[in-house]
């Protein structure tokens, strides 16, 4: 064979043995359903468009919305959708449903496989036990290693089912008896910030700018990290917001589960904003100068 036709031969040896994604007929990406399937230990199937998606139905908690048990198919699904990209890799984005005590568990397996997680909030009120969900994003060149992420996902949220077949409705540790003292000097410096002490509570408030309608704003309109700490000079509960642009989001998230503080939602505050801003909700309990390296340890991962 000739060195040319050699070469030709090699490369679409090469083009139709990738895997999980083929080239098809016109020369598009296709994913295969059955690796994805495999990979994510569930069924998948191929949409008209060629995306592959996954679900799983979350039947074993029954969820009371407004006084009745909602059927699950009425949106009480989880699942994930895979496409393959011009260039040959893969994204992945997703919902799943977490009650509260499968937050973290299922935020940690993600973060562990690569996924990020693009927003966590309620779709309902006046549900019980309350149901959140997290959606999730991610992309790479092997749609298997992204199913396998979301399997992770899927399968710390039934580990702790397994353990514990109704969502807990605290978490552990004991809550502290808040006295209003606190090593004010010390979390100043760790903060890198003015205290300002409101009752029994310690504030901290980190200002952000962006501009909307013309004119730029700042913290006095609600655009700013916060912190305030609940407790004592021992032991505290710490909870606020990160205001972030869209880089600022995955580096602040890592940093803050990286010092065992629990993320509760992230969404948007604002529509039309310019850089657009995300808004990160948490919580975290123990040592109030543990707490503010977490803290501070996220605050440094912003420009």
């Amino acid at each position: 064979m000739k060195a040319k036709g050699l070469k030709t031969f090699v490369l679409l040896w090469a083009m139709m043995t990738l895997t999980p994604w083929a080239i098809g007929a016109e020369g598009k990406n296709e994913l295969d359903a059955n690796a994805i399937g495999n990979a994510a230990g569930t069924e998948a199937t191929t949409k008209a468009n060629g995306v592959v998606r996954i679900g799983w139905s979350r039947t074993e908690v029954p969820v009371i919305i407004d006084g009745l048990q909602l059927p699950p198919a009425a949106g009480l699904g989880s699942w994930a959708a895979f496409k393959a990209l011009p260039s040959g890799g893969v994204m992945v984005m997703g919902d799943t449903v977490v009650f509260e005590d499968e937050i973290t568990p299922a935020m940690d397996a993600a973060f562990a496989h690569g996924l990020e997680i693009t927003s966590l909030h309620n779709h309902f009120v006046f549900d019980r036990p309350p149901a959140y969900f997290m959606h999730i994003g991610g992309h790479g060149k092997n749609a298997e290693k992204l199913a396998e992420g979301v399997k992770a996902m899927w399968d710390a949220i039934k580990a702790v089912r397994k353990e514990r077949p109704m969502p807990a409705e605290r978490s552990a540790g004991e809550a502290p008896k808040i006295t209003g003292e606190y090593d004010v000097a010390a979390l100043e410096k760790i903060l890198g910030g003015k205290g300002s002490l409101n009752g029994e509570v310690l504030k901290f408030t980190f200002g952000r700018t962006a501009s909307m309608h013309g004119t730029s704003f700042d913290a006095t309109m609600g655009l700013a990290t916060w912190v305030a700490f609940s407790g004592n000079v021992d032991r505290a509960v710490v909870d606020g917001d990160f205001a972030m642009t869209a880089d600022e989001v995955q580096p602040v998230m890592h940093a803050l589960r990286d010092a065992g503080i629990h993320i509760v939602a992230l969404h948007n505050h604002m529509i039309g904003e310019t850089p657009p801003y995300f808004f990160l909700h948490y919580w975290g309990k123990g040592d109030p100068q543990e707490l503010a390296r977490g803290l501070k340890a996220a605050l440094d991962t912003q420009r």
